[in-house]
């Protein structure tokens, strides 16, 4: 059965829906996010849109991409978009045609070059080809998902890579002309030591990536991990080991000369990623490709989230889940954002998001009082020691 588009009357201000419920991009967008949804194996902590293609659809996906970034492209004023972020599902699972295609449908859109185009893969999937192919392809940044070095923490996961196979991923990359390389780790796996994620840090810095993404792990709704987890057959780490391990991973990465821009990414200085600071800073990015998420003039939708609903479409494609929040909501989120970054916010534009809602400034009042919030050259941020706190605070902001 189809996915119903969702129909909206149209927008004075910002991007409308035709009446197909497709979105027509009349605004000016940041950034681009194309979700490509396929996967080997789907690990079992994970809630993304992914699917394992036993059907071979690849080759369909591939023309539909290039229609809809056709389509986008007569759509928009692409004269402000900066970056592109190509996420999954394994991107690096196509074959390097159809990849080579899926990046020059992106690199189409925007007016001028990307200053930063990044592409998740996992280590297994980079042989020598596909690195070729993403160099060829304009990219010059790759975001590699090694999430532990542990074979057992892997298990746990479900990924399947070997983790000899990531320093191998890294050096076919760097020899391609991939200069700059994010990788991913998950602290908090159940079963995990402080012993196993020191090690993980050792391996991991012994990388010299430029960007570090470091995650304890969500037992995500819906996902087999929470289920196992329901079912009483894992169980998650003790939140005191969990926050030992984070309180390593800052002072070791401080260390090794890494700044702490987010409360979980870490970069070399001027390697911060550009594409994830569009969402953090509450920008405009349009999505491509099957549900996809994306966000133009204060409206976020998400296209349609089934393969087949998808490649049966053609141009922009139909949209589902469009939510257009309040001016009460959308603040109360741009405030936490901008609290994730180890920066904060400035005075003038705090002032301007809890303008109108005591209930939001009195939040903030009562973590300043406990010390949680501080005021730092003129920037309201999370204080070094409740980073560990976060989640809590920025609940009660919002």
């Amino acid at each position: 059965m189809s996915t119903p588009s969702i129909q909206l009357p149209q927008y004075d201000d910002g991007p409308s829906l035709d009446a197909a419920g497709r979105i027509v991009h009349g605004s000016s967008p940041d950034a681009i996010y194309a979700h490509v949804p396929f996967c080997r194996h789907k690990c079992h902590y994970c809630d993304f849109y992914s699917l394992v293609d036993h059907r071979d659809r690849t080759t369909a996906f591939a023309d539909r991409f290039e229609l809809e970034a056709e389509a986008v492209r007569g759509a928009i004023d692409s004269s402000k978009i900066r970056t592109a972020f190509v996420g999954g599902g394994t991107p690096t699972l196509l074959e390097p045609p159809l990849l080579a295609r899926v990046l020059a449908a992106i690199t189409s859109i925007p007016m001028r070059s990307f200053d930063e185009f990044t592409v998740e893969a996992n280590p297994e999937t980079v042989t020598e080809d596909i690195a070729a192919t993403l160099v060829a392809g304009g990219v010059d940044r790759v975001s590699l998902g090694c999430q532990s070095f542990q074979p057992e923490l892997l298990k746990t996961l479900e990924r399947w890579h070997d983790p000899n196979c990531v320093p191998v991923a890294v050096d076919r990359l760097r020899r391609a002309g991939i200069a700059r390389i994010s990788l991913d780790l998950i602290f908090g796996i159940p079963g995990a030591t402080m012993a196993d994620w020191e090690r993980d840090l050792d391996a991991v810095i012994a990388l010299e990536p430029d960007h570090l993404s470091c995650y304890g792990l969500v037992f995500e709704p819906g996902t087999p991990l929470s289920e196992k987890q329901r079912l009483g057959r894992i169980d998650a780490i003790d939140d005191s080991v969990e926050a030992a391990m984070y309180d390593l991973t800052r002072t070791r990465l401080a260390a090794e000369g890494f700044e702490q821009y987010e409360i979980s990414n870490w970069a070399r200085p001027g390697e911060a990623c550009l594409h994830n600071l569009v969402y953090w800073e509450a920008g405009d990015w349009l999505a491509i490709g099957p549900a996809a998420a994306g966000n133009l003039g204060g409206i976020r939708y998400r296209n349609l989230p089934r393969l087949d609903d998808w490649l049966q479409g053609s141009g922009l494609s139909s949209v589902v889940n469009v939510d257009e929040p309040s001016a009460s909501v959308a603040n109360g989120e741009r405030l936490m954002l901008g609290l994730r970054l180890r920066r904060g916010i400035e005075r003038s534009v705090f002032e301007g998001l809890v303008r109108g809602h005591a209930e939001r400034a009195a939040a903030v009042s009562r973590h300043l009082e406990r010390e949680n919030l501080v005021w730092q050259e003129d920037r309201l941020r999370i204080a070094d020691g409740s980073v560990m706190l976060a989640d809590e605070i920025l609940s009660d902001l919002l």
